[in-house]
């Protein structure tokens, strides 16, 4: 029987609702029947105070849309990228990726001062081990504090002078139309990104052939490659959001150069990789720097 509708599952926030309506509008350009998108309170949404791998990692923002999922009240769900588990949950499938958005971090200070000009002991907010860790690496003088809650709810820390500055990603606020915010928007080379960073990841039913193929039609080709590479460096390191790790790939022409960088438990030591290969062997690209990593830091990455 064709299907007369698709219900896609995301969060609630008002970014999740953005990349859901993204994803909306491109299925409209291959399925033209009804399409609806239905909100999902997650873990991660309701607890706005602890780090992430303190409460579950990053599983709390997926775990209810793949439940919705699993149990077919939702056909699709949207994810970003980032904040997905490296390992895929049983009987669900990810492999269709929109074109990514700019993967690049910013910061976003009080009285627009540059990181580099920041007063010694300003108090900066992330929520990543991996941004503190980059950061001290450029300037241990800070005081990198811990910050949860969406992106309005940083800024306004910001503005309410708890914090000195905050580090997000460029995507978030470009998609919010929050440009005006920002003090300075680092290079890949200054700050390797999260995986998946920029990238609005869609999962179903490893059983939903229909769906699968609908999906198929709007994969975007060259961020699946990218995604594939930078995907399988955390797989190979069992990574979770405890695991300081950046990734970023790039292709150009039929090469995909991938770059990556790890750091100890302590953030102490920091452990780099970088290499290019023909686009067709982008997953074994990232198979085999995960594993120079894996080497490089002995196991002094996670507990």
């Amino acid at each position: 029987m064709e299907r007369e509708k698709i219900v896609i599952g995301s969060r609630g926030s008002k970014l999740a609702m953005i990349y859901a309506e993204n994803v909306k509008a491109k299925l409209a350009e291959v399925f033209f029947k009804d399409i609806e998108i239905k909100k999902i309170v997650t873990s991660g949404d309701e607890n706005q105070k602890d780090r992430l791998s303190e409460i579950g990692g990053k599983g709390l923002f997926s775990s209810k849309i793949e439940n919705e999922l699993i149990n077919s009240r939702i056909d699709i769900a949207v994810h970003a990228l980032k904040d997905m588990p490296s390992n895929e949950t049983g009987g669900l499938q990810t492999n269709c990726f929109l074109q990514r958005n700019d993967p690049r971090e910013v910061l976003i200070s009080k009285n627009k001062i540059k990181f580099n000009d920041l007063n010694k002991n300003s108090i900066v907010g992330t929520s990543s081990f991996r941004r503190e860790f980059q950061l001290k690496n450029k300037r241990n003088d800070l005081n990198y504090k811990l910050i949860r809650g969406n992106v309005d709810t940083r800024i306004d820390k910001l503005n309410k002078n708890l914090y000195d500055a905050v580090i997000l990603s460029l995507a978030g606020i470009s998609c919010l139309d929050l440009n005006e915010h920002i003090t300075e928007i680092f290079s890949t080379e200054q700050i390797i990104p999260s995986v998946g960073q920029g990238v609005i990841a869609i999962q179903c039913k490893s059983d939903d052939k229909d769906i699968e193929k609908i999906l198929q039609k709007i994969n975007h080709e060259t961020t699946f490659k990218c995604v594939q590479a930078e995907r399988n460096v955390l797989k190979v390191l069992e990574g979770d959001c405890q695991t300081a790790v950046g990734a970023i790939s790039l292709i150009k022409e039929n090469n995909i150069t991938l770059e990556a960088e790890l750091f100890s438990l302590d953030g102490r030591e920091r452990f780099y990789c970088k290499s290019s290969k023909d686009i067709k062997y982008a997953a074994e690209l990232g198979i085999e720097i995960g594993e120079n990593l894996k080497k490089q830091s002995k196991g002094n990455y996670k507990k």
